[in-house]
């Protein structure tokens, strides 16, 4: 871009979105420093496995110059996907075929690590949790943090996910339960501890659903699984049934009786994880959300356009990054760059968002949704 002096940018979360944006604007020379508020990169599991679709999350790896590297850490065998009914009878495998790469799967952490590695050193700084973005919309920008400081930037990129901070300078949306929840279960050493859910799930992901509750089961690296048991419930229904999330049994028992007409096969995802359930209530952003273009600030991925989880968050996360660096990149001044931006994002992620309401609800027919993706957004909080 052609400025006279360095613009000063800072990217607010060192989710897949901001650190993809942060890649590529490094790449051709702009500097960026990303904020984020866990205390290091390893603070905390990063989740399951993801897809990365070659229309979107593949073009923005091409972009950063590690798509190559992606191919090394991927499965292409995580691909393959079974669905079966609530008896256990298979309604439908996709085993992918050799060389097949439209949507190969990789772990979160090894995402994260891949893009962190990229970086110039000191480039995310840690133990930054967000306060307020404050100054004039013409900038600069005065970012706030909970530990007292301060600094000030021309352009400030909120890729910090589904309760985003930045988000309450441009817009007053909040996202709202979708009522439907999921409790994750996680299966250690499966191949040796749990071969039949080993057998079941496969390489890739099995899933079975009923119209009111579903099972969804997904293979990640190091021998691991993780179960998705969805349902169409309160946002409250674990306090509601008088339990805490710590009452691991308590759950177990309730989640027993809910799918008491399921097959023993299918009820193992149920009874056999190690450890305590997590919950994760599946939230949405209003649709369409859109906010008056702002010179000086912007979002990016759940920031911008929280939906359910099938299968596009990290995808079109990592895809706005790359149109909005690009656009910085090719731009004379940050504000052009933020409304060239904005006037694709903002128009292609209404349309997306306009197919996925109410998709949560997808998630539970047993109209064989596509449930291979359905895993890509289940951390809504990562």
């Amino acid at each position: 871009m052609n400025t006279t002096t360095t613009p000063r940018i800072a990217i607010v979360g060192a989710g897949p979105g901001g650190l993809t944006c942060a890649r590529i604007l490094q790449r051709h020379g702009i500097a960026v420093t990303v904020y984020d508020r866990e205390c290091g990169p390893d603070a905390r599991n990063q989740g399951g496995t993801l897809d990365l679709h070659e229309d979107n999350g593949q073009i923005a790896l091409r972009e950063a110059g590690l798509l190559e590297d992606f191919f090394r850490l991927s499965r292409p065998e995580g691909q393959e996907m079974r669905q079966l009914d609530p008896a256990g009878t298979m309604l439908f495998h996709h085993t992918p075929d050799e060389g097949e790469h439209f949507k190969p799967e990789i772990d979160r952490g090894d995402l994260r690590d891949l893009l962190l590695n990229s970086l110039e050193p000191g480039t995310v700084r840690w133990g930054h949790t967000l306060r307020s973005v404050e100054g004039p919309e013409e900038g600069p920008r005065q970012v706030h943090f909970g530990d007292g400081t301060t600094i000030e930037a021309d352009l400030v990129i909120g890729a910090d996910g589904a309760w985003s901070t930045v988000r309450r300078a441009l817009s007053p949306a909040l996202p709202a339960y979708t009522g439907v929840s999921f409790l994750e279960a996680w299966f250690q050493d499966v191949e040796t501890r749990h071969p039949a859910i080993a057998e079941l799930v496969g390489q890739g992901g099995a899933a079975a659903a009923d119209g009111e509750r579903g099972l969804f089961a997904q293979r990640s690296s190091g021998d691991h699984i993780r179960v998705y048991i969805i349902q169409r419930v309160p946002a409250d229904w674990i306090a509601a049934n008088g339990l805490t999330v710590n009452d691991t049994e308590a759950i177990r028992a309730h989640l027993l009786e809910q799918y008491r007409d399921w097959s023993p096969a299918l009820r193992r995802l149920i009874t056999d994880n190690d450890g305590r359930y997590v919950d994760r209530p599946i939230n949405a952003l209003p649709v369409p959300h859109t906010w008056d273009h702002n010179p000086t600030v912007t979002l990016l991925g759940d920031a911008a356009h929280l939906m359910p989880p099938l299968g596009v968050g990290v995808n079109l996360a990592m895809l706005d990054a790359t149109e909005l660096a690009l656009a910085v990149v090719s731009s004379d001044t940050l504000a052009e760059a933020v409304r060239v931006y904005e006037k694709t994002m903002v128009p292609r992620s209404t349309e997306m968002q306009r197919l996925l309401d109410h998709g949560a609800e997808e998630l539970l027919s047993t109209e064989l949704p596509d449930f291979a993706d359905s895993a890509d957004s289940a951390d809504q909080d990562a």
